[in-house]
């Protein structure tokens, strides 16, 4: 072949076929022309970031969506889509820009296909630019910086002999604890707390902590564990010293209330709170709204559970104004409304709060099987706004990919499920607390669990530990 021919192209080949050809793939358009120096130029690029997503999607295609949710991959994905478009449609205008001995068609003439082929790349292309848009738009509204002070701070002390908000009068305050090291998720354990806030607009905006849960994975064993502290939990120790007397679902609402004892937020000291009772370091936390929980579980097209005992709740009421909840015993599919119903119903017969932890960490492990399978990626904006709608956390979306693989790596049968019910906790008599239906910690068997679960990370397996 004359060597000019690769610049200028054979003259007879069809210029609509070559730009059909460098829509398929950016460069077979010129390949075909004859222009093997064009070819490789324009093919190169699509090849590299073609490759590259091939060996990170074999690797692992949940941890790769994982690292969408760094601001930083997700502008760059979208920022490469948007590149890949203008690439492919400018190979396929090259391959019918006029040419020294080459007929081209005039602009009356330009085949209308090719404006369908261009209208192709561009809705293709925006799809996934859409897509990595959001992720970066869930992304900055699900993990949010930690607002909270040095680790180590505590609630502020009031002096020696003043009433405190639980009424117990404390002489001296504990001594600040000192800064912890941050955690390698390879190597170290991390604790989570999970709340569900109850703030719907059908149910007043109380802020109700109903669901509190704390979640420790290991990398060591690849083992988790899941901790539920029933709602009627009261008069349980501060790290402070101070005794909190009413139930343990209103702690939330009352450091929000109270900013000047409690400067680093509600959050925060529930964390602190609730990993002091067990002995551990709680790392970060995730807020759920309920209201959104409903729309997630919907999106994922339902979650699937194994109800071991008949619901039968005449008390419980659905947003629509209906009243009573009733779940045969067996295998079930459930949708959003009847998941919510399933994980907030506890007055039928024989059912409690117990009983509703349990389906709780149930339906989570359900929901989390759904959301890594592929099938949900057709979905996946959708589901992206509602988790945005709906959770909120501190852990850093850099670390994600990381947490993920080391949450593949822990089957449910290797997550341990535990509720803070009898014989960890005790009914108090009436008489004791008014009339009020109360559960107290038995924290000689608290700290007998902590050691069991969590081993040397408990600071109830060193000798001499601080006992609450």
């Amino acid at each position: 072949m004359d060597p000019r021919l690769q610049l200028r192209g054979d003259p007879r080949r069809s210029p609509s076929i070559a730009a059909f050809l460098s829509f398929l793939w950016p460069g077979l358009g010129q390949l075909y022309l004859g222009r093997r120096v064009a070819a490789l130029v324009f093919a190169l690029p699509i090849v590299a970031i073609v490759l590259y997503l091939v060996v990170e999607l074999l690797s692992s295609p949940t941890v790769f969506i994982a690292r969408l949710f760094v601001p930083s991959v997700a502008v760059t994905v979208l920022v490469v889509a948007i590149l890949a478009a203008i690439w492919r449609l400018l190979s396929m205008v090259d391959a019918l820009l006029p040419r020294r001995g080459i007929p081209v068609p005039s602009r009356r003439r330009l085949p209308p296909v090719f404006l369908v082929l261009a209208l192709v790349v561009v809705a293709t292309h925006g799809t996934v630019a859409y897509g990595a848009w959001s992720f970066y738009d869930a992304g900055a509204r699900i993990f949010v910086p930690p607002s909270r002070p040095p680790v180590g701070s505590r609630p502020r002390a009031k002096p020696a002999g003043e009433p405190r908000a639980s009424g117990v009068v404390q002489p001296t305050d504990q001594p600040e604890a000192t800064p912890e090291p941050p955690i390698d998720i390879a190597k170290d354990r991390i604790n989570f707390v999970l709340t569900g806030l109850d703030a719907s607009k059908h149910r007043g905006n109380h802020h109700l902590t109903d669901t509190l849960m704390v979640v420790s994975f290991d990398p060591r064993t690849n083992k988790a564990a899941m901790i539920s502290f029933p709602r009627d939990i009261a008069r349980f120790r501060l790290s402070n010293g101070d005794i909190y007397r009413d139930k343990i679902n209103t702690f939330y609402s009352y450091v929000a209330r109270n900013e000047e004892e409690y400067p680093e937020g509600p959050m925060a000291a529930l964390q602190r709170e609730l990993g002091h009772l067990l002995g551990i370091r709680i790392h970060h936390y995730a807020a759920i709204n309920l209201d959104g929980f409903e729309r997630m579980i919907d999106l994922v097209g339902g979650v699937d559970v194994v109800n071991d005992r008949e619901i039968d709740d005449p008390e419980y009421g659905f947003d629509d104004g209906r009243i009573g909840f009733r779940l045969p015993a067996g295998r079930h599919h459930l949708d959003g409304e009847t998941a919510l119903a399933y994980v907030r119903s506890r007055k039928g017969r024989g059912d409690s709060d117990f009983t509703r932890a349990s389906r709780q960490q149930e339906v989570l492990l359900a929901l989390r099987e759904k959301l890594t399978d592929p099938a949900m990626l057709p979905r996946l904006p959708q589901v992206l706004d509602a988790a945005a709608r709906t959770v909120k956390t501190d852990f850093p979306a850099e670390q994600l990919p990381a947490m993920l693989q080391l949450a593949q790596q822990v089957s449910d049968e290797r997550t341990a499920r535990y509720v803070l019910a009898p014989p960890y906790s005790v009914h108090p008599p009436l008489e004791k607390t008014g009339g009020l239906w109360t559960l107290e910690l038995d924290m000689k068997r608290i700290r007998k669990l902590s050691v069991e679960v969590f081993g040397e990370d408990s600071r109830y397996s060193r000798s001499g530990a601080q006992r609450p």
